[in-house]
């Protein structure tokens, strides 16, 4: 494959080291994360609208945008020669918004069952509301529900930033439209073919989110995004595929 760098890679790219520099200049490091992070759609002192977008560019630590912004550059570029920039930025969007569904469905799926029971238990609304908020309890309650309480603040005060979803889904597309290339990556030193580094390192994000024991050594990263930017690539290949009037290609 041609080495350089694709028009819509270089303003990904760009874009993102223009967030990142934001996030760490302006409002002492917070007020980039409060408007553009993604937050619970529960939270509604911090969740808005646009962060469902906004997050995908936006990045927690220097190594964190490096790792996103190598693997775009390197994956990207290759698939943006396939797809041509129109196509390409929209699976690029369309991986990032799948990511973050699948992450909010996830987190709605632990959410509910431990609201209705502390709901179902003489809490008001309003009292869950401001206890998720501020962390104060207000009034005498059960070990068990503190700990579903403990649970429930973690969850509603959660963010989510980086393009780690819409890069997993690069990285689908990637493994099917160049299933024999041979991938060799910093911390793996020997050359391992698409169709199978690709499909493995999804297997082992799942692990990770599961069995709770992180193959990566951070407790912090959405494992649960990253299969929804897989999916959401692979579903996009695979109907993209079918359409016989476009083989990838847009003009």
């Amino acid at each position: 494959m041609r080495l350089g760098i694709t028009d819509t890679v270089k303003h990904l790219l760009i874009i993102n080291a223009v967030m990142f520099i934001g996030t760490l200049t302006i409002g002492n490091g917070k007020a980039f994360y409060e408007w553009f992070a993604l937050y619970f759609p529960k939270n509604d002192l911090l969740f808005q609208p646009w962060q469902i977008v906004t997050h995908m560019f936006m990045h927690g630590s220097p190594s964190h945008i490096l790792f996103n912004m190598i693997g775009i550059w390197m994956f990207g570029t290759a698939v943006e020669r396939v797809f041509g920039g129109k196509k390409f930025l929209i699976f690029y969007l369309l991986s990032g918004l799948g990511a973050a569904i699948i992450m909010l469905s996830y987190y709605y799926f632990q959410y509910s069952p431990l609201e209705a029971d502390i709901l179902g238990s003489g809490f008001s609304q309003e009292e869950v509301k401001q206890m998720l908020t501020t962390g104060d309890v207000t009034r005498s309650i059960t070990a068990q529900q503190q700990s579903q309480l403990q649970e429930m603040y973690s969850i509603f005060n959660s963010s989510m930033v980086g393009a780690s979803g819409a890069l997993f889904g690069i990285l689908v597309a990637f493994g099917m439209l160049y299933p024999n290339s041979e991938v060799m990556l910093i911390f793996l030193p020997i050359p391992i073919k698409a169709k199978y580094f690709i499909p493995g390192l999804i297997i082992l994000n799942l692990f990770s989110e599961f069995s709770g024991h992180s193959i990566f050594g951070q407790s912090n990263i959405a494992y649960m995004a990253h299969i929804g930017g897989a999916l959401t690539g692979f579903l996009l290949m695979y109907f993209w595929k079918k359409n016989e009037r476009d083989k990838y290609r847009w003009n």
